[in-house]
């Protein structure tokens, strides 16, 4: 049962209201078991933790793929690979000929167990969203613990041989189902100030591990780092959270609006409670009906009934500020250059 205890931000804010728009991508959380504990994980994932999604709510993801027409199925974590339910939820969604989109730790194809992870993902050309928060080793290490730069770039290095970010032609069947050998990395600050213009970051990120690892890659996506959870509580324990906000609001830009991914993108958390984003859902603060948290049960049986979630209002908090600073954020990176 979703813990709705009250919290912070759940106070009021003055971020305008937001109306959701048809939904195009399920965003879905696998659990927060995973083999990293990054310090700026919104997720608080780490090798401890044990919520993993179970095997029939993995039934209920395929069938609100199936039965809504949704388009992206997007899998996070943690580290979505190390549920055990992963592969043949990509698996079913493929047959259905939905789009997926796996956020890799890239570390994650080194661990023992999880050797012949590159080659499936490859199979069932799963999109691959790969975090690498800065090109050099000491910064990478710094915020995701040692060693980490070295096995990301092994776990890049695994995934271009396999066709990955070389711009592989697909089949026209292929292009009209999402398939593809497309790899993005994503970065993060490492500290609390905004990302830098995303495009001019892609190309020094191409340089670097083109000319040192010749690796490549198709875009980057920068991503705000949200005063939340693990980052949230590093900003209040160095007494920076305040200033950091500070930082967002004054930064905040209405042209972001009409691009935020809250608009077209439902975010299931792992017992399958249902939430405009992924950081509502690590505040807990979910998508209501009667003054009831949503499950993703319930949405199908709403759409069923011809009651989707087009026209809901999004649940909006101060952390909204985040994804409309600057040049805005969302999961697939800035929303204007």
């Amino acid at each position: 049962m979703l813990d709705t205890k009250p919290l912070l931000f759940k106070s009021s804010t003055d971020f305008p209201s937001i109306k959701r728009a048809q939904l195009e991508i399920l965003q879905v959380n696998l659990g927060y078991l995973c083999n990293l504990s990054c310090t700026h994980c919104h997720v608080n994932a780490g090798p401890k933790r044990t919520e993993l999604m179970s095997a029939s709510m993995v039934d209920t993801v395929i069938d609100v793929l199936r039965e809504l027409k949704v388009k992206v199925l997007d899998l996070t974590g943690g580290a979505p690979e190390m549920n055990p339910e992963f592969r043949r939820l990509v698996k079913a969604a493929r047959a259905l000929g939905v789009k997926v989109i796996d956020r890799c730790n890239l570390t994650i194809l080194n661990e023992p167990g999880y050797e012949d992870l590159a080659e499936f993902l490859a199979e069932y050309k799963v999109n691959v969203v790969a975090s690498l928060p800065c090109y050099t080793e000491d910064n990478v290490d710094s915020q995701r613990g040692k060693g980490v730069f070295e096995s990301s770039i092994e776990g890049l290095q695994k995934l271009n041989a396999l066709g990955y970010g070389k711009g592989v032609k697909m089949s026209d069947d292929d292009e009209k189902n999402g398939a593809s050998l497309a790899l993005d990395l994503v970065y993060n600050p490492g500290g609390p100030f905004l990302p830098p213009p995303q495009a001019a970051l892609a190309q020094d990120y191409k340089r670097e591990l083109g000319d040192i690892y010749d690796i490549e890659f198709d875009g980057l996506l920068t991503i705000t780092n949200m005063p939340i959870s693990r980052f949230g509580s590093m900003l209040i324990s160095k007494g920076q959270f305040e200033e950091y906000m500070t930082l967002l609001r004054d930064n905040y830009s209405s042209a972001n609006l009409a691009n935020i991914m809250c608009r077209n993108t439902l975010s299931v958390d792992w017992e399958g409670n249902v939430f405009d984003c992924d950081f509502n859902q690590m505040l807990l603060l979910p998508i209501e009906k009667d003054n009831q948290p949503l499950t993703l049960t319930q949405v199908l049986e709403q759409s069923a009934e011809g009651q989707g979630l087009e026209g809901h209002s999004v649940v909006v908090a101060d952390h909204c500020f985040g994804c409309t600073a600057g040049q805005g954020s969302s999961c697939g990176g800035a929303l204007a250059e």
